[in-house]
Formats: C-alpha cells, structure tokens, sequence
C-alpha cells in the first residue's frame, strides 16, 4: 500500500487553505498581507482563490527548490468546469505556462480525448501518458520549475468513472451516521436516503449550493418533516425556496417545535452559516472523515481489482504513475482540494488514537501502469 504524501508531503490544501505544511502559513494568518477584505474563505471560483492559492504555491517552491522560480503550471483533475476552469484562472494570474489534464474512465468505445486549449479532456486515466508526451512536444521544461497541482477527491484518489462510486457511497453513510446521531436509532434511514438522492440533483443545486453540507442538513430536516419534501418541492417549482438561507430561516422560525438534538445539530449550522463558513454541517463531515478512512486499505491484498473497485477507497495507479515520472524530473507535486478539511483530517481525540489525514493514510493502488517513454 502507499499514501498520498509519498507524492506530495505535506504540500497539500483542502478547502480551509490551510496548508499541512507546517513551513508556510495558511489564509487565517496572510490574508491582511494579501490585501483581502477578511480571512473569509474563499472557493475555487471566486476572484481571489488564483492570489491566495499562487502566493501558497510560491511558498511552496521556495522549500523544493528556492534557487530557482516557478515559470510552469500543470494540473491533474476530474471536472473541466471545477478543475479546468481554477487552472486558467491560475495560469492567467501567475503568467506561468503549462497545461491542464482532466481526466475520468468513461465509453471505452468514445475518443481517448480532446484538447481544448490548454486543457486535455480524456475518457481515460491512462491517456495521462500521451498527454506528458504532448507536454514535452510543447517544449515545457518539466523540471524544478514546474508546479504540478493534483486534485485529490476522484482523481488521485477513486477515479472518476472508474472507482469514485465507494466515495459517493461514503458520504452517504456519513449522513445515515449523522441522522442516527440526531435523531436516534428509531430513525427511518431509507426514507432519508431517498431524499437525499431525490436532492441530489442538478434541479435542485439553487437549494442545496451543489454543496454536500447544505445538502445533507436539507435532507435531515426534510426527512424529519421539519419541511416535509412535498412542500419543499412544490415550494421549490414556485420559486419560493431556493436558497439555502431561506431553508435555514424556515427551520429556524419552527425550532422550538424541534427535538433537543435537532436543536443543537441546527444550532451548529445556522451559526457557522451565518459566519460564512463553507463547511457548516461540521458533524457530517467529520463523519465523513470516520467513512472514508474506514474504506482506504481496508481489503487484504487478495482482493480483485473489481472488489477494490466497489469497496475501497484506492489510489489512481495512472496518477501516481505520472507523479511519480514528474517527481523523477524535480517538478514539485502540490495536492489542492475543496474538499473540507473536517471530512480529510482527524479531530485531536481520534489523532491521539492513531488516526491519519487521508493523504497520510494507506491504501492500494488502482488501474493500469503507465508505459512512459516521453
């Protein structure tokens, strides 16, 4: 088995752009020094993720390789909009050349994949082969002044298209954890699971943000009649609830009516809502966190590829397998994620127990061998 950081270190950042790393400070610390109106966090797609995110990446190089400067940018993803569109957002704000390589196993009988620009769209995680063959053909330098930039959910770990079904799977589980929590053991969890999956959709994402926290407080409070799916659907072709804040007010004007534990578990969310935390439902995540980690290495090393497929949470053999060709060529590998730092990290009490942050934590590798003659 392997881990995450034997690729990257403690290079990596989730969505609290807090780096693992202890030598370089996160956003709660620079942001007056970055010139930001508040050490708000901010997302892939606002305006000042490119300046926060760049200023991390300088920091960064400065520990790999501080006699030379970063000219080069490459990253490894699974979503065009998500991860295609932070890295020309990036590139346009460093200047740095380089190229983008969104990934997913999809129709074996489709096209391997397109470029669009600078970014490679490919319909297979082996592709990333060619696609270093075709940096080389851009005359990239590859080298120590190359920053590589890895997505971590359904990329470096459980590719998309292939293995990220088990992560889907997990938090699922982490809001049947959640539901039970709350509301007890009598807790009818099909029903909740179908409407979380009725949520789960792009009809819905006005309400929910696309977000895994609003939705999975949504479901909760609906699944408790709180706001019976019925009317939250016919209020929500209405045009009457559409936002998750004016779900919050709704619940928030009947939480007298709610159970001592539904009370807390909304209390937690209105609060951190209300500070602009992109991450309120703290107690799903961390639930999370316990899923995920449950799933990394956790089949013997007889288990099929197609058993680890559906039940393990592994590392992408052909992300690895490029990485590590990169790393050979002195090109630092940084993880970036907006995956929450609550659901990738343990709290103090389960790290006193042993437990790991996700790219600390074994598991198997997945997928075919790159064959890397570039």
């Amino acid at each position: 088995m392997h881990t995450l950081s034997e690729l990257t270190g403690d290079f990596v950042v989730y969505r609290n752009l807090e780096p693992f790393y202890a030598g370089v400070p996160g956003l709660s610390a620079v942001w007056q020094t970055l010139g930001l109106a508040s050490s708000r966090i901010v997302r892939k797609r606002d305006p000042q993720y490119s300046q926060v995110v760049a200023w991390m990446l300088r920091r960064f190089h400065e520990h790999h390789a501080a006699h030379t400067n970063p000219s080069e940018l490459l990253l490894i993803g699974d979503t065009l909009s998500n991860d295609g569109g932070a890295y020309q957002r990036l590139a346009e704000y460093t200047g740095w050349s380089g190229a983008a390589f969104i990934g997913r196993e999809g129709d074996p009988a489709a096209e391997v994949g397109q470029w669009q620009g600078d970014i490679f769209v490919a319909q297979r995680w082996w592709a990333l082969a060619p696609w270093l063959q075709a940096l080389r053909q851009r005359r990239l330098a590859l080298d120590e002044r190359t920053i590589a930039i890895v997505d971590v959910d359904k990329t470096a770990l459980g590719a998309r298209g292939r293995n990220h079904g088990i992560i889907d799977q997990t938090r699922l589980e982490a809001m049947r954890a959640t539901v039970v929590q709350a509301i007890g053991e009598q807790a009818d969890i099909a029903a909740f699971s179908a409407i979380y999956h009725a949520l789960n959709r792009a009809e819905f994402h006005d309400l929910t943000g696309d977000n895994q926290d609003y939705l999975a407080y949504i479901s909760i409070m609906t699944g408790a009649g709180v706001v019976p799916m019925s009317i939250l659907r016919s209020q929500h072709a209405r045009g009457e609830m559409n936002t998750f804040a004016h779900f919050l007010d709704v619940v928030e004007a009947q939480r007298h009516l709610l159970s001592s534990s539904l009370q807390a578990l909304h209390q937690a969310v209105f609060v951190a809502n209300q500070q602009h935390d992109p991450t309120p439902f703290k107690d799903f995540r961390r639930n999370e966190y316990r899923m995920t980690v449950a799933h990394m290495g956790s089949l013997p090393a007889t288990a099929t590829p197609q058993q680890r497929q559906a039940e393990e949470i592994c590392l992408t053999q052909e992300v690895w397998d490029a990485c590590q060709w990169l790393r050979e060529r002195r090109v630092l590998i940084v993880a970036l994620s907006d995956k929450p730092d609550e659901a990738c990290a343990p709290t103090p009490e389960l790290a006193a127990a042993g437990f790991l942050p996700i790219h600390q934590t074994p598991t198997h590798l997945l997928g075919e061998r790159l064959e890397l003659i570039v």
